[in-house]
């Protein structure tokens, strides 16, 4: 089959139109419109007189390469879709008042013997900590466990430390307490799991997305190995490790780009192996992301965070990892976590990124341009944390999310959502990157906003926005040209309406290697 897209607009050239070929899984041709799709059909290479060809006028709708989401949790953000939304909560009272208005609703009751779920509480700016008895008080017997927004530290009920096997003093378990718990909350079978995330797969296709990294916490390995099996055609999708599945991937042979496991006909290649996910330190909401400086109102010898993971730990496991071929993404929020991140790229010679480089020191803005160290960031959640680096992180907010400084020093950026702590929605990061502004607020750090085009190119897997005739077939028709959205001054007014053009981006169509995954047209 092939498809070709006739009357497309390529992407910022509004007086420009485009025939499109999309055949064998690839940007066959593309020619100026109005060629004739029988000549464009025979200029294509690989495409033969037997293949059927589907021919769809766009009507001048813009063409560009599909999205991608750097840095997501898939199955994680498939149960996020279907749990209880707390992240609005104030206090520990508020997210409490929440929860028991939920279970006054008995349909929403837990299985017996499961936990009620819910997420996206932020308890680092409370005045008040949550303890199990605060949720006692709603939940009775129900185990409740509620995840963190930034996905590091989780609440639970005295009934869900029971479920969970953890005794606790206060309920509320952070880094190492809550990680190795985690999985403990994926509730349901491997066959509804895998529906949930062809449910979400298909959502992220409504806005675009043609491929995610997925850094689940789980045996990726065997997890994608049996989605393949079942006939995964959704997304593209590379495939993390982490370090206590590291051996099965390296003695199956995989390296960076291999299949997982052999697909026949368009789908074959779809899932790769991925890199190795490493989490070096904590985040800026648990109040455990490893800075140079102590958060602003605590003392004592973790008032700057904590390191998850030594150096002399971390270049040895990044070096094997590099020498078996795969790349690495290390987890680093806190300057001086991102430091030592470097150090450890420098140290084992290893490629790949540093995943959220959330706070920098100059000299290390650099540095990751020296070392050819991809930075993997995720803008919507500098609309997250804005308030909450002010609070804890006070007079280092300019050097938070330094997206402009990256960008000048050449560093190669991608975008993520790092969902479910972000929607998995690369609309909201564009939006974020190029406005630094949400919900009609003044720009936060205006300084550190980015070109539209570079925050298209960070989210299009690098490719730009323009369309190359051997590219993968993977391929976003818009109603509006995004590059059209541009303020028509600096304005809050003229921010805030970029903000919504942005995030509200409308989506035609996306296809994965020349095959549909959404389509209104």
């Amino acid at each position: 089959m092939a498809v070709l897209l006739a009357n497309a607009r390529p992407a910022g050239r509004p007086d420009h139109l485009v025939d499109v070929l999309l055949a064998g899984g690839r940007i066959a041709v593309v020619v100026p419109a109005g060629t004739g799709y029988d000549a464009v059909a025979r200029a294509a290479s690989g495409w033969g007189d037997g293949t059927a060809l589907e021919r769809l006028d766009v009507e001048g709708r813009t063409v560009m390469p599909g999205l991608w989401d750097a840095h997501t949790h898939l199955t994680q953000w498939a149960m996020v879709r279907r749990r209880l939304d707390v992240s609005a909560a104030t206090s520990p009272a508020h997210a409490a008042a929440v929860v028991g208005a939920a279970l006054m609703d008995t349909s929403r009751h837990p299985a017996p013997g499961r936990p009620f779920v819910g997420y996206g509480f932020r308890w680092a700016t409370w005045s008040d900590e949550p303890t199990a008895a605060v949720l006692d008080a709603v939940a009775g017997d129900v185990p409740v466990i509620l995840l963190s927004g930034d996905l590091h530290s989780a609440w639970a009920s005295t009934a869900g430390l029971r479920y969970l096997g953890i005794e606790h003093s206060t309920g509320l378990l952070v880094e190492e307490e809550w990680m190795p718990a985690s999985p403990a909350i994926v509730t349901v079978t491997d066959d509804v799991a895998d529906t949930y995330v062809a449910e979400a797969a298909h959502a992220a296709a409504e806005r675009g997305v043609v491929g995610v990294v997925d850094l689940e916490v789980a045996d990726n390995l065997t997890a994608w190995r049996r989605r393949v099996e079942h006939g995964w055609d959704r997304l593209r999708v590379r495939a993390g490790v982490w370090e206590h599945h590291l051996d099965a991937v390296l003695d199956a042979g995989l390296r960076d780009g291999d299949a997982l496991a052999p697909a026949a006909g368009p789908t074959s290649g779809l899932v790769t192996q991925g890199p190795l996910k490493v989490i070096s330190d904590g985040s800026l909401n648990t109040l455990t992301a490893y800075c140079y400086d102590d958060y602003a109102g605590h003392a004592g010898p973790d008032a700057h965070g904590v390191l998850n993971v030594a150096t002399d730990h971390l270049v040895p496991l990044m070096r094997r990892a590099h020498q078996a071929g795969l790349r690495c993404a290390i987890h680093a929020i806190g300057d001086h976590a991102n430091s030592l991140a470097l150090d450890a790229f420098a140290a084992s010679g290893a490629r790949g990124s540093v995943e959220h480089a959330q706070l920098l020191r100059a000299d290390d803005v650099a540095r990751f341009a020296a070392l050819g160290v991809t930075a993997s960031v995720q803008p919507e959640h500098a609309m997250d944390d804005r308030d909450a680096t002010d609070s804890l992180w006070a007079g280092r907010g300019e050097r938070a999310f330094p997206l402009a400084d990256l960008t000048a020093a050449g560093v190669t950026l991608t975008f993520g959502s790092d969902a479910p702590v972000a929607p998995l929605d690369p609309w909201l990061a564009i939006a974020s990157a190029v406005t630094r502004s949400r919900d009609g607020r003044d720009p936060w750090h205006p300084e550190q906003r980015i070109d539209l085009a570079v925050a298209l190119a960070a989210s299009t897997d690098g490719r730009g926005v323009a369309l190359r005739v051997g590219d993968p077939a993977d391929v976003v028709v818009l109603d509006t040209d995004p590059l059209a959205a541009s303020p028509s001054g600096d304005t809050a007014d003229d921010v805030t309406a970029l903000a919504r053009r942005l995030r509200e981006q409308p989506v035609a169509a996306t296809l994965v290697a020349g095959r549909w995954t959404h389509r209104t047209i």
